[in-house]
């Protein structure tokens, strides 16, 4: 992870009417070659920053969430512009609202948060050449094992939280 990026750093969709700002460093950044996200973005990958949802700050309107199916089957909460429909972050099933997977495409200066790690290479697109020495996988991680420490801090403080949220769920 670029530890020399200044933060915070804002985002929006492309008619302004979202505007977000990223109050810190994101817990993790995913290049994402699953055919699901290929699919979905309309691209040969997805780059989600992974951040507490306490720390995007909405600077404008606020999304529509809108619940799309998943690869997991569990689903997900997309939040885009109720005018330009731009996706700027989701919620997955596994954190719920507290963990948003932000586009960084939206945001003003995306170049500042490059991937951390490709994750499901196995399908990615096989003209895409990954820079030799950066971390991948063909499928999915383990967090403990790749996760900075402060980034593994941070998400042991909100999973209470998502183990409740997720106790709820399975209660109704």
């Amino acid at each position: 992870m670029d530890t020399k990026t200044a933060f915070p750093l804002q985002g929006g969709c492309d008619c302004r009417q979202i505007r977000y700002r990223l109050e810190s460093r994101p817990l993790f950044v995913h290049c994402c070659h699953c055919r699901w996200c290929q699919r979905e973005s309309g691209a040969s990958f997805a780059l989600n920053a992974m951040i507490e949802s306490d720390r995007v700050t909405r600077l404008a309107a606020e999304p529509e969430l809108v619940d799309t199916p998943s690869a997991s089957g569990a689903g997900q909460q997309i939040a885009r512009c109720p005018r330009c429909r731009i996706a700027l972050w989701s919620h997955y099933a596994s954190a719920g609202p507290f963990v948003s997977f932000v586009r960084v495409g939206t945001l003003d200066e995306p170049d500042r948060l490059p991937p951390d790690i490709h994750i499901f290479t196995a399908s990615k697109q096989p003209w895409m050449v990954i820079p030799p020495g950066m971390l991948s996988v063909p499928e999915y991680y383990d967090r403990e094992k790749v996760w900075p420490a402060q980034s593994l801090a941070r998400r042991e403080v909100i999973d209470p939280a998502i183990k409740a949220w997720r106790a709820a769920l399975d209660r109704s």
